[in-house]
């Protein structure tokens, strides 16, 4: 006896059965993942996933920073009982161009943070003393780069003129600059303190009795 339909058709054709094999789901289009459109050929039974150099394009405000924690972590400590200080830092590590250049005068971080003059410049005096800082011209600052840098290409400073074409020597080096600090004359002796190989930061160890440590 013939199971297909009365009318003489086919019998439709039942779907596949499943697959077990788990497929794994499809990135969301991010900055990490966008395809260049160039092709490439495999061999059969291999598979590959691209994506482009890494650059800012993926982060908040599509600049990227390499801070160190070891240094947040000193930060902390040293300035649990002047935290405006870590306000003024803060603001400065967001700050920063390539380099770890700041481009702002002491009225300008002063305005964009709500204080007054005296207040930052108290700061960026305890932050050049500690190291961490240095001022290389009026309203021209760096942050030490062992301790935060912006990456990305070295953009020119004030009265200097862009070129026409970026090249490699235009790319930020962090070992570069911190050997070009430790070779400066003319760097504070804290500044090429922070950025000597291997530096260490020394915490407070004491403690006050109260379960709170002091220098």
């Amino acid at each position: 006896m013939s199971s297909g339909p009365l009318d003489g058709s086919a019998a439709p054709k039942l779907p596949d059965a499943p697959s077990r094999r788990r497929r794994r789901p499809k990135p969301p289009p991010t900055a990490y993942n966008r395809s260049s459109g160039s092709t490439i050929d495999l061999p059969a039974g291999h598979a590959a996933q691209v994506f482009p150099i890494g650059s800012s394009t993926g982060f908040i405000g599509e600049a990227f920073s390499m801070d160190s924690l070891e240094f947040m972590r000193w930060a902390a400590v040293r300035y649990d009982e002047d935290r405006f200080v870590l306000v003024v830092l803060f603001h400065l590590m967001g700050s920063q161009k390539p380099g770890g250049l700041i481009e702002a005068t002491h009225e300008d971080v002063a305005k964009a943070l709500g204080y007054s003059r005296p207040h930052i410049s108290r700061v960026f005096n305890v932050l050049e003393v500690d190291g961490a800082l240095r001022k290389l011209q009026r309203g021209v600052y760096q942050l030490n780069p062992a301790a935060s840098l912006r990456g990305g290409l070295r953009e020119p400073r004030k009265g200097e003129k862009k070129r026409p074409k970026a090249g490699m020597g235009d790319r930020v080096e962090q070992l570069d600059l911190l050997r070009e600090i430790m070779e400066d004359p003319n760097a504070p002796e804290a500044f090429r303190a922070m950025a000597a190989p291997g530096a260490k930061l020394e915490m407070r160890k004491e403690s006050d009795g109260e379960g709170k440590a002091t220098s």
